[in-house]
């Protein structure tokens, strides 16, 4: 496969790579290494993206897999799950502020999940992946993909309604 394959295959998933990347690691910096080295591995494994159903799905696995890899490293010893990816443009500063807080308690929140939950509510609904291919990703049946999500999503609107006491009149 030629550079120019590789990167019409490659590049269209590149930031999603690194969106879950920073999901699971600590740091930008950390997550761009992180995507660096999985494109990196891509393109020594081109000549066999043939073999694979799907590129996009392989190399999310490739990416959690080697995340979870670096997180259980001794080197990573100080490496916390944190996610910043959500800017909001244009509007006022208290809407700025506000949404900066209500991101913030989310990402405290999501901290706090089981590992499996906190992988699947950021694939389906940051990265918007669909059920079957979270399951491939993550080696799980559908069901099971669907039962996380629901217990990931149920455990954060808990949480929020706690913080915020919302639905409280």
């Amino acid at each position: 496969m030629q550079q120019s394959e590789f990167l019409n295959v490659v590049m269209p998933f590149k930031d999603k790579l690194y969106r879950l990347a920073k999901r699971l690691l600590v740091s930008t910096e950390e997550a761009e290494d992180a995507t660096q080295e999985i494109l990196l591995k891509l393109w020594n494994k081109n000549a066999s993206f043939e073999k694979y159903k799907n590129v996009e799905a392989f190399a999310m696995t490739m990416t959690k897999n080697f995340c979870l890899d670096r997180l259980k490293s001794k080197q990573a010893g100080n490496l916390k799950l944190v996610h910043s990816n959500y800017q909001e443009k244009g509007s006022l500063l208290q809407k700025q502020i506000e949404a900066k807080d209500s991101v913030s308690w989310v990402e405290r929140i999501m901290e706090e999940l089981p590992e499996q939950q906190k992988m699947v509510l950021q694939l389906r609904d940051v990265e918007e992946y669909d059920y079957d291919e979270i399951a491939e990703m993550l080696d799980m049946q559908p069901t099971a993909v669907r039962v996380a999500l629901s217990r990931a999503r149920k455990t954060v609107r808990e949480k929020l309604t706690q913080k915020h006491s919302y639905g409280i009149g």
